[in-house]
């Protein structure tokens, strides 16, 4: 794709199954040019291109071509192929319920196409459950791809609080690399990070309402009940905590019985559980806040998932709907691990061009 870089220029991106663009934005944080963003999501447009300042384009990422990714690298520095297939296909819950998803197949498309581009880097970010989906089948076969077409592979899963992230949760992270073995991940080994840190410091609101300062900072309305059993509920604590006649139904049968977690309240002195595209409901895990009566915010997902606070989802004036920026939110790749991908990538820099040399026998 390109030669190597001198130490001067920056790496360029071309992000597939991008979202908002959080990945991107943290490879952007972290010093990278991000040329453009594919993903069939048309309503991602707005967030991509306006905190990442690179074209967005609607397509179907099983459809696209090498030549047309190709494109946009100009040779001006590294070229970095970046992506994370949809996650769900090789989540617990799908694997259990769903034995098969289409979905599952774009993890092929996207080592066919890093095949194919021979861009200096790719990195993808996914769900750990992926590497033993179909007995692993579908992650060797991605590796084997890349290895197939020159690549060293290097990859992790990472625990997320160990980067400064306030939340609990758990990725693969893969690098791939052309002119050298790529690093991994080290933890920080840093404070754990905490809900308080992330969102201590907004302003209260009710539940149902939103701050009339920011429109992402509001809160899914409660039922009469749910309003109850939130204000029973304790920090950590679980449905269990609750007298016997405000328990669920589910909770009563032998399958619901183990499900402690949902209908709880955060901690403030830990970090989060893990964002999930339905975290704005109280009753989807433990989505409580720690002390106010209502579930987390919108905005507070954001920033548990390290959006910069100002990040712009849908354009002013727009009306925020809780499902959809719900699920751009809970599929996000946390921005501070894509700056924490970046950084090492960006790091390589001082030895690849020796590595190279040594390895054509100079």
């Amino acid at each position: 794709m390109s030669d190597i870089p001198d130490e001067t220029t920056f790496g360029e991106v071309v992000d597939l199954f991008c979202g908002v663009g959080s990945l991107s934005h943290g490879l952007k944080r972290a010093g990278f040019n991000i040329l453009a963003g594919y993903d069939i999501d048309a309503r991602c447009k707005y967030a991509f291109e306006t905190n990442n300042h690179a074209r967005f384009f609607v397509h179907d990422i099983a459809d696209l071509t090498a030549k047309e990714v190709s494109a946009h690298f100009t040779g001006e520095g590294y070229s970095i192929l970046a992506g994370c297939a949809p996650c769900q296909p090789f989540s617990t819950y799908r694997h259990r319920y769903k034995k098969e998803d289409p979905k599952w197949s774009l993890v092929g498309v996207f080592g066919r196409l890093a095949a194919e581009i021979q861009s200096d880097f790719v990195t993808m970010e996914n769900v750990p459950a992926l590497v033993k989906y179909e007995g692993g089948k579908v992650f060797d076969d991605f590796c084997d791809a890349l290895q197939n077409a020159g690549y060293l592979i290097e990859w992790t899963i990472a625990k997320c609080e160990q980067f400064g992230i306030p939340q609990r949760r758990r990725r693969l992270v893969l690098i791939a690399a052309k002119h050298a073995r790529p690093g991994s991940l080290k933890p920080h080994g840093e404070k754990t990070p905490t809900v308080r840190r992330a969102i201590g410091h907004l302003n209260p609101i009710k539940a149902g309402m939103s701050d009339p300062d920011d429109p992402l900072h509001m809160s899914a309305s409660l039922t009469d009940i749910n309003l109850t059993r939130i204000r029973e509920s304790k920090q950590g604590g679980t449905w269990r905590d609750w007298p016997e006649a405000m328990r669920a139904e589910c909770h009563k049968r032998n399958t619901g019985k183990t499900y402690a977690g949902v209908y709880g309240r955060m901690s403030w002195d830990e970090p989060s559980p893990t964002m999930t595209t339905q975290c704005f409901r109280f009753g989807s895990g433990r989505f409580g806040h720690p002390d106010q009566d209502r579930a987390i915010s919108l905005r507070e997902a954001a920033l548990l998932q390290s959006f910069p606070k100002d990040y712009e989802f849908l354009p002013g004036g727009e009306r925020h709907s809780f499902v959809e920026i719900g699920r751009w939110i809970g599929n996000a790749v946390p921005v501070r691990l894509a700056e924490e991908i970046g950084s090492l990538i960006a790091g390589m820099k001082t030895v690849q061009a020796p590595l190279e040399r040594a390895n054509a026998g100079l």
